[in-house]
């Protein structure tokens, strides 16, 4: 069995694949004073909740965005599951040329997804990574890492609103029965769900109009299932698109 594991700034999202399908997969929360033995015994517990043996367990691999927990991950996983696992970005690069300015700029789980969504489609991909932040990526017909752009995710937007001004209330983000709300909160979740719409919808035009190339659109993390419905070119959602990308990457340096 494989662990992935990717470290966000708000979950970290982990899954035991065996041979090529997924195992298990969980999602807890991200919390940067946690120790090495406090995130030791949630895997450790997560893995004798669904009765899988950690001896079974041959190798791990994570990627983070979260650079003060790559040390305590790699601990936790080394004394609790007796693997030591191998840090993209770190350890090892992700297998993409990167044509950007700064290649040590772009996080790690977005040239994951890439190679991940090439991988797949084996033609120009966008894909639309709705985390804390969205993030938008586009790789060549060649499999190359063009660039992206980055946008605050609906959630970090309705915890701006409600952080930055005197009345408005913290909502939760959920689709509105119409645009015009009668009331502030209506009001609110129009403007943040329908506007997010919108600005994911406006970006991957862009992009598709400057790559000058028929592109798959592919949209993974918490939103996708959700966007789905409502956006005019995302027809396309998997959740594990970057755990994906983590076992074509270790299978690779294996």
């Amino acid at each position: 069995m494989l662990l992935a594991v990717d470290i966000g700034n708000t979950n970290i999202v982990a899954g035991v694949f065996r041979d090529d399908g997924f195992e298990r997969h969980w999602r807890v929360s991200t919390d940067k004073r946690r120790t090495a033995d406090e995130y030791g015994i949630i895997f450790s517990g997560l893995f004798d909740a669904a009765g899988l043996k950690r001896t079974a367990l041959k190798g791990a691999v994570v990627c983070s965005v979260v650079p003060q927990l790559n040390n305590v991950l790699k601990a936790a996983l080394a004394d609790y599951l007796g693997v030591t696992p191998l840090i993209i970005g770190s350890d090892v690069s992700a297998p993409i040329k990167v044509l950007t300015d700064n290649p040590s700029e772009v996080g790690a789980d977005r040239l994951v997804n890439a190679v991940a969504a090439y991988a797949q489609y084996r033609k120009a991909v966008i894909i639309v990574d709705f985390g804390t932040a969205v993030t938008f990526d586009l790789v060549t017909a060649k499999g190359e890492y063009a660039g992206g752009a980055i946008a605050p995710g609906v959630a970090l937007s309705a915890e701006a609103l409600f952080m930055g001004t005197a009345k408005l209330p913290r909502i939760e983000v959920e689709r509105p029965s119409r645009a015009i709300g009668r009331n502030t909160v209506e009001a609110m979740r129009s403007g943040l769900f329908f506007g997010f719409i919108g600005l994911v919808d406006g970006l991957i035009e862009r992009f598709m109009k400057e790559a000058g190339a028929d592109a798959e659109v592919i949209a993974t993390g918490g939103m996708a299932g959700v966007v789905i419905g409502e956006s005019k070119y995302i027809r396309k959602a998997d959740e594990f698109l970057t755990l994906k990308g983590l076992k074509i990457i270790y299978e690779g340096n294996r």
